[in-house]
């Protein structure tokens, strides 16, 4: 019967991945015009390492801010767990995978990993005794990394402190938990090539890519998957839901992607993670902002920048934009939020207005304004509920930005109250959650705690 399963579980991946290699088509930025070129042969100035303010520190400095380009602490780093240390949950349809420990711990950790060990690691998604690492580890981007830049991030883990931190015990359903059934994924959806600049394209558009496809891997969380749960390159940065959240559309499209932006905004945005008049980052989002973003130089961000705004529009059905603004007074806007809009205003009145107001422009702060932001126009409601539940604390270059987490204090029909008021009085389209479905939104989204034990992972 275990043959069987193995078998079936064979011609399933194949089929899966047939279907996806079809759908999926092209490289990650064969969008663009000109011709690609192996990295040796470019002429203009090399697009991938540091840049050149830091060309002349040591290799352990340079790994460090390519280990904050690549946004490895955000995967490795458990909520409160210490950073590098793994455990981090990944809540998928098909189960939970865990990332695993990468300090130089050598009974837990990468401590006896060879240069090839990691790079086979970071480029094929193979661990160090044979395993295939599952691609929640984002090895079809890391993959397009040079070697140099993939050793200069493994001398700067080294350099940490080894912490004592046993795998944690994925949980898939069948067939995703066939580990077997990975290297003929391989085959299909990672190209195991390197970087290749783009004759056509300027030097910082060069830049702009290898940070965002070979480091940042952007399109991990904002380009939607096919069938096989592999990126969808047709619809490139179209936005998706990821991990209870959605990751917006940030093409050029200009009602529901970043098209109406201009540069300072979306600098700003990928500097601080907020952007006035758009909102902030939360959630994942937030999370690739404080421990990645924000430690690139400005000329790296302008060279995302370039890179982004060169993505062709596609449009998706979030978020709508915002038609009429709040009105002044709560007695005013009601009949705004549907069938549970007076249970949503009491708990706006009781624990939202003192900082958002009730016209939705904060007199504390303008991270606190909700009008015109993405998620408040989102007429899902996601993000606003995950923002409701969870919370808001991050470090910016500006200071803390603080929200209180509300989900153990409120219901899920609570919540879900709270969301439909907020997008309907603020927003384009009032939401129509229910407790239900918050639920459903926590799950996602949380970062489960498991028993550690030596387990293969992620």
């Amino acid at each position: 019967m275990k043959k069987v399963s193995i078998a079936l579980a064979v011609v399933v991946v194949i089929a899966l991945g047939y279907s996806g290699w079809l759908y999926t088509g092209h490289n990650a930025t064969s969008f663009a015009s000109g011709s690609t070129v192996a990295l040796e042969d470019y002429k203009a100035a090399n697009p991938t390492g540091v840049p050149a303010e830091l060309a002349d520190k040591d290799l352990v400095t340079r790994g460090e801010y390519l280990s904050h380009a690549a946004d490895c602490q955000a995967c490795h780093t458990e909520p409160g767990g210490t950073p590098f240390a793994g455990g981090f949950a990944f809540n998928m349809p098909f189960g939970t995978i865990y990332s695993t420990n990468i300090t130089p711990d050598k009974e837990t950790g990468i401590g006896n990993y060879t240069d090839a060990q990691f790079l086979n690691a970071v480029h094929k998604g193979v661990r160090a005794n044979g395993e295939n690492l599952y691609p929640a580890m984002p090895y079809t981007s890391y993959t397009l990394m040079t070697d140099g830049d993939a050793l200069a991030i493994k001398a700067y883990l080294f350099s940490l402190a080894p912490v004592s931190s046993p795998a944690k015990v994925s949980n898939l359903k069948w067939p995703f938990n066939q580990r077997g059934m990975l290297p003929l994924w391989n085959v299909m959806f990672n190209s195991g090539e390197r970087f290749r600049p783009n004759t056509g394209q300027s030097p910082e558009w060069n830049r702009g890519a290898y940070l965002a496809e070979a480091m940042g891997h952007c399109g991990e969380c904002h380009t939607p998957r096919n069938v096989a749960y592999a990126v969808n390159n047709h619809r490139k940065f179209a936005g998706t839901l990821t991990a209870g959240w959605h990751a917006y559309n940030i093409t050029g499209d200009k009602e529901s992607g970043i098209g109406d932006w201009d540069e300072a905004s979306l600098f700003s945005y990928l500097h601080t993670g907020h952007a006035e008049g758009h909102g902030g980052a939360a959630g994942p989002m937030g999370e690739a902002s404080d421990n990645s973003l924000t430690f690139l130089t400005e000329g790296d961000i302008h060279a995302l920048v370039t890179y982004v705004r060169s993505v062709p529009a596609r449009n998706s059905d979030l978020p709508e934009k915002v038609k009429t603004p709040a009105s002044a007074s709560h007695k005013e806007g009601d009949a705004v939020a549907g069938l549970d809009g007076v249970r949503g205003e009491k708990i706006f009145a009781g624990a939202c207005m003192s900082c958002h107001e009730w016209t939705g422009v904060s007199p504390v702060t303008h991270y606190a304004t909700l009008t015109n932001v993405r998620a408040v126009n989102d007429p899902s409601g996601t993000n606003v509920a995950q923002t409701v539940v969870n919370g808001v604390d991050r470090q910016t270059p500006q200071g803390r930005i603080y929200m209180p987490a509300f989900g153990e204090g409120y219901s899920d029909d609570d919540i879900a109250a709270v969301s439909n008021y907020v997008t309907a009085r603020f927003g384009a389209k009032g939401a129509t959650l229910t407790g239900k479905d918050v639920a459903d939104l926590r799950n996602q989204a949380s970062q489960k705690k498991a028993a550690t034990k030596e387990a293969p992972n992620g």
